[in-house]
Parts: C-alpha cells; sequence; structure tokens
C-alpha cells in the first residue's frame, strides 16, 4: 500500500472552543459540504456523526474527542472535535498534543468565554498554530468586531480578518472575502448554495480599510511583503496567501472568520482557509525525542524510522481495546512489529483502523503524518511512544492535572464487585484524570476526576455499558498534603526476629519546593555509605508514604528530598529494609515540618443580569471567595472569582435561586492553595476517626 495524498497536503486539525460555541455544528457541516456524510446531523436531534455515545445524544455536548477524515481541494484533512465542557479538558490537552493546528470557535455574541481562554492557553502549550471562527452570525447582538476585539484584549493575539460579515439591520447578509474582493452570497434558507459578486459600492470604502489592514498585519511579519508594500507595489492574491499562511504557521497571525455553521454559512470558506493557512506535517521541525537522555530527532517522512505517539485509549466492547496514535515519522504497517519504548516491550501490530467518529475503515498501513487506531496493543497506555526496535526514540509524554473530586462507590452485591472492578479499570486506561483507589470504609471504591460532571459520565456509563448497581456517595474534594519548613532526619530501622535481621540507616532533608512542581528525590550518597542498589528502594518507600499522606491521610505534593548519608550492614541489609526505613523516616520528618492541607481552588465564571450582581457576588464571598472582577456586556454581568471546590457543591441550585434561573456559571480547576487553620483542623479530625475506625474493624 502506498500513499496517495502527498504529505504536504494533509491537515491534522482539531476544533477547540468554550462549551456551546458549535464545535461539533461545525464540523457535521465541514463533512457535509466535503462528501464524507450526505446528511446533517443535528446535535440538538442527537443525530450528530461525531457525538456518537448515549450520554452525548441525551445531553446535546460532546464528551470524548472523536477523529475522522474528509477530503478537500486534493488534500486529505484529518479532524478532531474536542469537548467543550471543563471537565473532559483532558481531551482537548492529548488532542492538542498530537495535532499541528486548530480552529478557535467563538460565539459572535458571547465572545471569548473561560473556556475559551483555557483551550487557548492548551495551544500556546503546544504551539499550535491556529485559525479563529467566528460563530453564530445569525444571532440577535452578534459583534464581529467586539468579538476580533476581545481576541486581542483577552487572549494577547494577533487577530486579523480575512473576510468580513454584510450586515443589514443586525442580520448578517452575505461575506466580504477581503483576499478574493468579491462577496459570498447565500442563496437558500440553509445556505446551501453560494454565489459569489463583486463588492457592491456601498461596501467598497469598509473592504478596502480592513483590506489594507490585513496587508498591513501581514506586512509587519513578513519582510517580502513589507518592501513590496513601502514601494507601493501591488500585492497578488497568491502573494498575499503565502505570506499569510507564514504568518500562520510562525504564530505571528491568528486569521479570523465568520459564519453562521447552523444555517451552513462560512463554512466552506471556513474549509479553504484549513487549506490555505494551517500547516502540514511536511510544515513542521524535525521530530525531537530522546534516547538514554540525549536528544536525537527524527525527520518528518515516510522513508524515516517509525515514531508514532498513543495518545488514546478506548475499550470497545466488541473490537477489545483500541489504541489512537498520530504517526510522527516513518509508516506503521499490518503484521509489523513496533516496540513500546516507554514499557520496554516489543509488539507486533495487528488491524490498523481509520476511524470515522465511531465507525472503522480497514487499513493495511498508517502513513507519515496520519492518525490511525491499532487493536491489540494491550500493553500501550495514554502517552506511549511506539517506534521502529531498531532504531528507539522516546517523544515528549502528555501532562494531565490530577483529579479535584471523588464520590464512593459501594456495589450492591458480590456479582456487581466484580463487573464493577472490570468497569473502572477499563475506564481508567481510558482516561488519564480518572483514578480509582480503596476508601476508608471496608470494601469501599473511591473515583476521582475532575469535576461532578466527569463523574457522573463515569458512573452513567459503569451502569449502561458494564450492568454495575452500586450506592454512590457524597462528592468529596481531593485534598493534598505539603510542608512550609525544611528539615533533616537520621533514622535507623533495626528489625531482629531470631534468623535474619533487618538493618537499614538513611539521613535526609526535605524542603518545599514551589507549587506544582511535584515530587524531586536527589540521590547525594558518596563513597558508598548507601550501596547503589538500595537507592531505588529508598526513593520508593519516600513514594509510598507520599501516596498514603501522613497528615490527614491525603497525597504528598510539592517537596524535594535529598539523600545525603546513611550506612547499611553486608548481611541484614535489603531493598525491603531500606523501602520501610525510608517510609518511617519521612512520616516522622513530615510531621515535624509544619505540614498543611491544601485544597483545591476553582475559577468561577457566573453570567447574570447585572440585576443579579450583588446578591451574585455576596454569595462568592461567603464561600470563602474572592472577587477577581466584572465584566459588562450590555445588561449582562460576567463575574470572575476563585472559590475553593469544598465550597461549590450544589452551587447550580443556590444559582437558580438567587437569580430566579437567569444566570448561569462555569468552573474549572485552577491551582491548589492552603485550608485555612480551623478548617483543616476539622477536615483532619474527620479523616482521623475514619481511619480509626478502619482499623477498629
Amino acid at each position: 500500500m502506498t500513499r496517495i495524498i502527498p504529505l504536504e497536503r494533509v491537515r491534522n486539525i482539531g476544533i477547540m472552543a468554550h462549551i456551546d460555541a458549535g464545535k461539533t455544528t461545525v464540523t457535521e457541516r465541514i463533512l457535509y459540504f466535503t462528501g464524507k456524510t450526505h446528511k446533517i446531523g443535528e446535535v440538538h436531534d442527537g443525530a450528530a456523526t461525531m457525538d456518537w455515545m448515549e450520554q452525548e445524544k441525551e445531553r446535546g455536548i460532546t464528551i470524548t474527542s472523536a477523529a475522522t477524515t474528509c477530503f478537500w481541494r486534493d488534500h486529505r484533512i484529518n479532524i478532531i472535535d474536542t469537548p467543550g465542557h471543563v471537565d473532559f479538558t483532558v481531551e482537548v490537552e492529548r488532542s492538542l498534543r498530537v495535532l499541528d493546528g486548530a480552529i478557535a470557535l467563538f460565539c459572535a455574541v458571547g465572545g471569548v468565554e473561560p473556556q475559551s481562554e483555557t483551550v487557548w492557553r492548551q495551544a500556546q502549550k503546544y504551539e499550535v498554530p491556529v485559525i479563529a471562527f467566528i460563530n453564530k452570525m445569525d444571532r440577535a447582538g452578534a459583534d464581529f468586531f467586539h468579538v476580533v476585539d476581545l481576541i486581542e484584549s483577552k487572549l494577547g493575539a494577533n487577530p486579523v480578518p480575512v473576510v468580513i460579515p454584510m450586515m443589514d439591520d443586525g442580520e448578517m447578509k452575505a461575506v466580504i472575502d477581503l483576499i478574493r474582493n468579491v462577496v459570498h452570497y447565500y442563496d437558500d434558507v440553509i445556505g446551501d448554495k453560494r454565489h459569489d459578486e463583486p463588492v457592491p459600492e456601498e461596501w467598497r470604502e469598509e473592504r478596502n480599510h480592513w483590506y489594507k489592514h490585513l496587508i498591513e498585519k501581514v506586512s509587519e511579519v513578513d519582510e517580502r511583503l513589507l518592501e513590496k508594500y513601502c514601494l507601493g507595489e501591488e500585492i497578488s492574491e497568491p502573494e498575499l496567501l503565502d505570506g499569510l499562511r507564514r504568518a500562520t504557521l510562525s504564530r505571528n497571525i491568528v486569521p479570523v472568520l465568520c459564519g453562521a455553521a447552523f444555517k451552513n454559512k462560512g463554512v466552506k470558506r471556513l474549509i479553504d482557509a484549513i487549506v490555505d493557512f494551517l500547516p502540514s506535517p511536511h510544515d513542521l521541525l524535525p521530530i525531537i525525542g530522546t534516547l538514554h537522555e540525549k536528544e536525537i530527532q527524527r525527520n518528518v517522512a515516510d522513508e524515516s524510522p517509525l515514531a508514532a505517539l498513543a495518545f488514546k485509549v478506548v475499550a470497545d466492547k466488541h473490537m477489545g481495546r483500541l489504541v489512537y496514535f498520530r504517526v510522527y515519522s516513518g509508516v506503521m504497517r499490518t503484521g509489523s512489529y513496533a516496540m513500546n519504548y516507554t514499557k520496554g516491550k516489543k509488539q507486533r501490530i495487528g488491524r490498523l483502523l481509520q476511524m470515522h467518529a465511531n465507525k472503522q475503515e480497514q487499513r493495511n498501513a498508517i502513513f507519515c503524518g496520519d492518525i490511525g487506531v491499532a487493536v491489540g496493543l494491550s500493553d500501550t497506555t495514554t502517552g506511549d511512544t511506539i517506534c521502529d526496535p531498531d532504531y528507539p526514540i522516546l517523544l515528549e509524554a502528555i501532562e494531565f492535572p490530577s483529579p479535584v473530586i471523588a464520590v464512593s462507590v459501594n456495589p450492591v452485591s458480590k456479582n456487581d464487585r466484580d463487573k464493577l472492578s472490570i468497569g473502572l479499570s477499563r475506564l481508567a486506561e481510558e482516561d488519564p484524570t480518572f483514578l480509582v483507589e480503596s476508601g476508608v470504609e471496608e470494601g469501599e471504591t473511591v473515583i476521582s476526576g475532575m469535576g461532578e460532571l466527569h463523574l457522573e459520565i463515569i458512573i452513567d456509563r459503569l451502569q449502561r455499558e458494564y450492568g454495575v448497581t452500586a450506592h454512590i456517595g457524597r462528592p468529596q474534594v481531593a485534598y493534598r498534603e505539603t510542608i512550609t519548613r525544611s528539615g533533616e532526619i537520621n533514622h535507623r530501622y533495626i528489625k531482629q526476629t531470631g534468623g535474619k535481621g533487618q538493618f537499614a540507616h538513611v539521613n535526609f532533608r526535605i524542603e518545599p519546593v514551589p507549587p506544582g512542581q511535584g515530587f524531586e528525590f536527589i540521590n547525594e550518597i558518596v563513597g558508598g555509605a548507601i550501596p547503589r542498589e538500595y537507592i531505588p528502594a529508598v526513593e520508593k518507600g519516600i513514594l509510598d508514604a507520599m501516596r498514603e499522606g501522613v497528615y490527614a491521610g491525603y497525597p504528598v505534593v510539592d517537596l524535594k528530598v535529598e539523600l545525603f548519608d546513611g550506612s547499611f550492614h553486608e548481611v541484614d541489609s535489603s531493598e525491603r529494609a531500606f523501602r520501610i526505613c525510608a517510609s518511617q523516616a519521612f512520616k516522622e520528618l513530615f510531621l515535624r515540618s509544619h505540614p498543611h492541607l491544601l485544597e483545591p481552588i476553582m475559577a468561577v465564571h457566573v453570567t447574570t443580569p447585572s440585576e443579579f450582581a450583588g446578591p451574585v457576588n455576596g454569595n462568592l464571598c461567603g464561600k470563602r471567595g474572592r472577587i477577581l472582577g466584572m465584566d459588562s456586556n450590555a445588561d449582562i454581568q460576567i463575574v470572575r472569582a476563585m472559590v475553593p471546590l469544598a465550597e461549590m457543591f450544589g452551587y447550580a441550585t443556590e444559582l437558580r435561586t438567587i437569580t430566579s434561573g437567569r444566570a448561569s456559571f462555569t468552573m474549572h480547576f485552577e491551582h491548589y492553595e492552603p485550608v485555612p487553620a480551623f478548617i483543616a483542623e476539622e477536615i483532619v479530625a474527620v479523616r482521623r476517626e475514619n481511619h480509626k475506625h478502619k482499623g477498629a474493624a
């Protein structure tokens, strides 16, 4: 099997936005106009191609990112439709890691909304070039230029319109294409048919103003066009397109388009922009990875050795384990052998598939730059590198946020316990932000996730897909522990049992590190005071204690350990002895280092009519919240605040009561902060009491 579409004509793109900005609607139109589907599926009817899960159909939201492929102007476009709800931000994170470009969708009325800022930061993190599409121009109050200003002021971007709407009495009648100097008129109500005409006389001044603005913006970042512009020479359409493409790829400019996707308006122009402005894998720099901590490169080409990244795992009840991957170099072929370098295991590639949402197409090979699915890679998980066994490489993995909320799940019967175990293990494989652990009570299982909706979907899937009947506990906050002072300890572990004894001796110090920096272990042993083979056991013992928690039984974060001395016994020392010794020493020293309890702080944005702004602010302050500011949009106020998650349970009902059901809110995890002392004491007391009952049982 040989490549049909050249690499330079491949586009890997994602569609990202705040919830309800129209991502899935835009994707459905792209699939329809490119001939991938012959009927448009609507989100509100539960018929959207990309929202195939039952939970997505019922709620009218995207929960899991779905991949598909379509063709336009002899280009192959691989699309991933991502969720907008903050509880499923992991889907956006792992999608952007493997994509080359993105479409940022904005509502023409709502503008830059809270989750818009989150996904924009994620795109910046992975240096993904972006084009913007201002959607819902058919809604009352739509303001294209206001949203362009917000993209600049709130996101710090350099947005440059390449089309402008032709508005008449607040309604978009057509779209003016600045580059081609034509107007796109839509001949029917649903916008399926379009014809182009010259710009009308009364709109030429407006078009010329924004065309000049476009030329100036591109010239600022393109020396070739700047020279022609300064000399007053005419810039041709191909030259302008080429300059705009280079400026987009370098992330100096964000081309802005507009339309009304629900009525099919502006979508064909958007697909043209995907081809014209977003990068192909061929445009990327050589892929950088590591081998034995040394940096190595792979050229982006079919002829290079295989290097691919697994970015998603799905447990399909009919086909088993599906591993989604992006090929960065080389070709992955059916029946060949590949190395999972992350796990150090060689595996045979079974079936290869091309996905269209939840439908599959059999493939013999997935080429460089493409996204595919492998069946049968049993040991591969999210973030693993798959490579040629003869040319190993380790690609940068994907970082995921830690869960912030938990609930207990108690199966009703033994049969349910078995089904629960199977279901949870498969769901945890799919979602790196979903964790499963044993709870305080005997037989209790605690599941943790990114928010109440996240866990609600998990529980719903357990019931429907795995037939589990269980009692669900109240939501709990995922607290963390850390220290505020440095300290060091000299600790010995000696145990004599009549036979071979146990001996270990460690000296180490611990000190706090900045929030979010995690855990760092430094080995400063010299002269063999502790043999090299026992050093990993010391680190494992410390990690054991950190996972269990010391102060209140919550995981420990953000500290550094420096092991600088110790001793051993030729006969009685062992890895087990050093692991136990390190764990005991850490617990003792941690309690002497002024431990603090940390709680997740949520960024909360409340959109409310102005008349309710005062009560909303007062209510948030009563929840230990800090009001960061307020933005106005007509008679609407957007309140921005930081509030502890522990205070936000049931807030949706409170907000409805305060505002007579006229306000809405979004919330996402921002960072951890110390819990006030009097509240921390209560939490610690409750946890210790629960542990005491568990011990008695």
